[in-house]
C-alpha cells in the first residue's frame, strides 16, 4: 500500500522545465481516484502527455463502455492507465466496495482494475455484460504484449 501511495504522490508531481531565460510549467494534471475533487463547474479533461503507448478504444463496438470512459475522464479521472496486473484483484475489491450488484448489469470501473490508477474511488457505472465484457476482452488483447508499468493513453474513437 505504501508503494502505491508513493507512486501516486510521484505521479502528482508537476514537472518544471527551467531555462536561462524563463521558467515554464508543463501541464501534467492528474486526478487521484482515492481523492475525489469537489464537483467543479466545468471539469477539465486530463491532458497529460506522459505515456508509452496509445490505443484507440472503439466506441462503435462498445458504445456504453465508451460513454462511461468519456464521462469518467470528463469528471476528472485519468485517461492514462499504468498497467499493474498484480494489483487488479485488490483494485477491483476496493473500487467495487459498497457498490451493490444489479441484475442484468456489470459494474464497470474507470480507471480499470488492471491499472495502477484504479482501486478505491474509481468511477463505477452499470453496463450490460455484453458491452462491458467485450470491451474488457478487447482492451486485454490490446495490452497483452505490454509489461506491467507501461503507461497507456486510452482514447475513445
Amino acid at each position: 500500500m505504501k508503494t502505491k501511495l508513493l507512486k501516486t504522490v510521484a505521479a502528482l508531481t508537476i514537472p518544471v522545465v527551467f531555462s536561462l531565460s524563463a521558467c515554464s510549467e508543463l501541464d501534467s494534471t492528474t486526478s487521484s481516484p482515492q481523492e475525489k475533487a469537489p464537483q467543479q463547474e466545468a471539469p477539465q479533461e486530463n491532458t497529460s502527455t506522459d505515456y508509452d503507448v496509445k490505443i484507440d478504444f472503439p466506441e462503435d463496438r462498445y458504445p456504453l463502455t465508451a460513454k462511461h470512459i468519456k464521462d469518467a475522464i470528463a469528471a476528472g479521472e485519468d485517461k492514462i492507465c499504468t498497467i499493474d496486473r498484480e494489483g487488479a484483484e485488490e483494485n477491483r475489491k476496493l473500487s467495487l466496495k459498497g457498490i451493490p450488484t444489479k441484475p442484468g448489469y456489470d459494474r464497470d470501473e474507470w480507471p480499470m482494475a488492471m491499472c495502477e490508477e484504479g482501486g478505491e474511488g474509481a468511477n463505477i457505472e452499470y453496463i450490460p455484460p455484453s458491452d462491458n465484457r467485450g470491451a474488457g476482452s478487447w482492451v486485454g488483447n490490446q495490452l497483452d504484449q505490454y509489461e506491467d508499468g507501461t503507461r497507456v493513453l486510452i482514447e475513445v474513437q
